[in-house]
């Protein structure tokens, strides 16, 4: 809001109001939100390549357990690189949830009165990321907990990621935490790399559709990859 201020004249001169910060802005706080959101998709992307290795028996996946700690070797030390990707996906996890929360408050103050009548689409969208992200992220911490520290995992064998992985898909709460959270992630990609696209200026009336494809194929294609590992623990195919 403009400041109103009075010369020596007596005329009232009206001051710009001060400019905000990139972070300080709504369109920055929704760009932090898209990069970030990115970041942590092309770590999905990788994570369920490393998963699927799984099915290629104990040795292949041990073995890829055991290269994610030297990875970057001789130049770096034992898990090194592991620790710069740990800190880079946290703070890309705290920017995407503080700029979610700090964008949802500001538009609710915006907007105190609820409209009489809301789009059913929007309302959908905005409900299922806002929940879908506190499901997301109560299960990094139970992941975690269960497959990094193990502190969970009841029949865990530490330097043993194949057999843990087992022992953790052995379980019907095990399976039901992880299968729901693989949803809910699989429909924050859907929505979320579309709206990405449209605050990185990359969407347009004539890619729309395109960008709609590639967020269903890449929500599809992640969730089944996730979901791939418990059914086939729970199926027999992988013990």
């Amino acid at each position: 809001m403009a400041l109103a201020t009075r010369t020596d004249n007596g005329n009232a001169v009206r001051k710009p109001p001060p400019k905000r910060s990139f972070w300080g802005s709504t369109i920055g706080k929704k760009v932090v939100m898209a990069v970030s959101g990115l970041i942590m998709l092309g770590y999905l992307v990788a994570h369920v390549m490393g998963n699927l290795k799984v099915f290629f028996g104990p040795s292949e996946f041990n073995e890829y357990g055991h290269w994610l700690r030297t990875m970057g070797a001789p130049i770096l030390h034992e898990e090194w690189a592991l620790w710069i990707v740990r800190v880079v996906l946290l703070a890309a996890v705290v920017a995407h949830a503080v700029s979610a929360y700090q964008l949802s408050k500001r538009d609710i103050k915006a907007r105190p009165n609820k409209y009489a009548h809301q789009r059913k689409r929007a309302s959908y969208a905005t409900r299922t990321m806002r929940w879908g992200g506190v499901i997301v992220a109560l299960f990094i911490v139970w992941h975690i907990l269960d497959l990094t520290t193990l502190t969970v995992n009841e029949n865990a064998q530490p330097g043993r990621p194949y057999e843990n992985v087992v022992a953790t898909f052995s379980t019907w709460y095990g399976n039901v935490i992880y299968i729901t959270a693989m949803l809910a992630i699989g429909l924050h990609v859907r929505h979320g790399f579309w709206s990405a696209a449209q605050t990185l200026g990359v969407g347009s009336a004539s890619r729309d559709r395109v960008l709609k494809i590639v967020a269903n194929g890449l929500a599809l294609v992640l969730t089944a990859g996730f979901i791939a590992v418990p059914v086939a623990v729970m199926t027999g195919v992988v013990s």
